[in-house]
């Protein structure tokens, strides 16, 4: 089989006109001749003005249907040559889809080019916004998409870019107010294709614009207003921007952090940017041109727009809150509540209504602990208190004399905690019917702490011949279980002792 190309250069598209037109060779020895489709042939001949050669029509098995795809590719100009296919085959068609799918591309209805006309703003009237995707950010051990919110100036193209780790609307806002404030001002409309941090709903011509975004264009006294569907003239400046942006600012650029990088397209916004042509006007700069502009704009208002991100949350067991990934410490206080989180870009606050419980310092990473040393340690102190407090219920419910020592130590100074978890370690060695007459015993004898009470015991013990608690479980043994090792006698040592003192 014969392999023909599909492609021709300037030289071999000349042979084929000379060939065709003085030596008058067919379509088909043409192609065969020079190694080159027959469709191709067609196409430098009728790119040359030149009729196409007309060749025997030969009957198809297509013929008799093409009424029928005419007509349904008027109503459903979109249907695929495959679904097609299957409904002439159900009306009789024997073709293969191949020869069908070809055929049908003849017949397929092609829209009409439209033709747009160049748009023109006044100064001050316009601007136009986006957000350019520009790939991920690492941030610790998380990646975050890293965006490009672009406005642009219908007039001057002096253009405000600002970058951050997400798309959503608190964000939106927040580039909106970095622009207003570099132009100084604030044009009378801002045009929005269908962003999701601005529209809600589009139906056609009918949107539904973000509620928080219609309050904020109130506060600014500016007009949102809708691009219309596939109208690629509307808001061309700030896709070519972000153009520009991608390949005259951020190619090939090194930057440490978030905001090294929006501090170097600030300067870039400035400089490179601002001396370019102005696109209106290529008499004058864009630097130029935006100092006509400036004074036309609105006025900035005195106080400006909340944009801080506000969310409910439900505390846990544990005195954290989650927030955009990362867990921001409370007081111990409020586990089980459900507070609310007003964060900027910088800074987290905690509120229980409107009084705020906490305060930290914003991050971006996933799954990390920010943590207010005092609310930990508040814990902590309260946890000991809570296990010491339980410990003197304890004994005050098994020996009532034991609250009278403790408070003797007390007054002494001594450490309550470890008073209390000694006698524990003594009621359940020896039991509340012993330790009760020997913390009055240790009482009686001016020594409130638990070594008096643990000799005490130890010599009620040895009078009564008892052999010492066993704290460590026995083996399940009978002989184990009932076996009595009496404690060894030390006089021998007094003994040692008494000799060494004779020497």
């Amino acid at each position: 089989m014969e392999a023909y190309s599909l492609s021709t250069d300037p030289h071999q598209e000349a042979e084929i006109l000379r060939l065709y037109h003085a030596e008058k060779w067919k379509v088909g020895t043409l192609a065969k001749q020079l190694g080159i489709h027959r469709q191709v042939v067609d196409r430098v001949i009728s790119q040359a003005g030149l009729p196409k050669a007309v060749r025997a029509c030969q009957p198809s098995m297509i013929d008799d249907y093409v009424p029928f795809i005419v007509a349904t590719l008027k109503e459903f100009p979109t249907l695929t040559a495959s679904r097609l296919h299957e409904m002439a085959r159900a009306r009789g068609y024997r073709g293969g889809p191949d020869h069908f799918r070809h055929q049908v591309a003849h017949y397929r209805p092609r829209p009409t080019p439209e033709a747009y006309l160049r748009l023109k703003t006044l100064p001050g009237e316009q601007a136009q916004v986006d957000w350019g995707h520009f790939g991920q950010i690492e941030i610790g051990r998380t990646k975050r998409p890293l965006m490009a919110f672009v406005m642009v100036l219908s007039y001057s193209r002096q253009a405000v870019v600002r970058f951050f780790v997400d798309a959503r609307l608190a964000n939106f806002l927040r580039g909106h107010e970095a622009a207003f404030q570099a132009f100084g001002g604030v044009p009378r409309v801002v045009l929005y294709d269908n962003l999701k941090s601005a529209v809600l709903e589009r139906r056609g011509d009918a949107i539904r614009f973000h509620p928080t975004l219609l309050a904020f264009a109130a506060h600014y006294r500016y007009q949102p207003r809708p691009v219309a569907v596939a109208r690629g003239n509307e808001k061309g400046r700030v896709e070519r921007l972000i153009r520009y942006v991608r390949q005259g600012f951020f190619a090939a650029r090194s930057w440490r952090d978030l905001d090294d990088l929006n501090r170097q397209v600030e300067e870039w916004c400035r400089g490179p940017s601002a001396d370019r042509p102005c696109p209106e006007d290529r008499s004058m700069s864009v630097a130029e041109a935006f100092a006509k502009e400036r004074p036309l704009l609105l006025s900035l208002p005195d106080n400006p727009f909340p944009t801080d991100e506000r969310e409910e949350v439900s505390v846990g067991k544990t005195p954290y809150v989650r927030f955009d990934r990362n867990d921001y410490s409370v007081p111990h206080i409020y586990v089980r509540r459900t507070l609310s989180v007003l964060a900027s870009l910088t800074q987290v606050r905690v509120l229980d209504g409107e009084t705020v419980i906490a305060t930290h310092a914003r991050i971006f990473d996933k799954g990390a602990q920010v943590e207010n040393p005092a609310h930990i340690a508040t814990l902590v102190d309260h946890k000991r208190r809570a296990r010491r407090h339980r410990g003197q219920d304890r004994l005050a419910h098994a020996v009532p004399v034991s609250r009278d020592l403790l408070q003797a130590a007390a007054e002494r100074g001594d450490n309550l905690g470890a008073i209390t978890a000694a006698l524990l370690r003594l009621l359940d060695q020896y039991g509340a019917a012993a330790l009760a007459p020997a913390i009055a015993e240790a009482l009686a004898r001016g020594v409130p702490h638990p070594n008096a009470v643990r000799l005490a015991l130890e010599r009620r013990r040895d009078e009564q011949g008892q052999p010492p608690p066993v704290t460590v479980p026995l083996p399940n043994h009978p002989k184990a279980r009932h076996l009595s090792v009496p404690p060894a006698s030390l006089a021998a040592y007094d003994k040692l002792t008494e000799d060494t003192d004779d020497e």
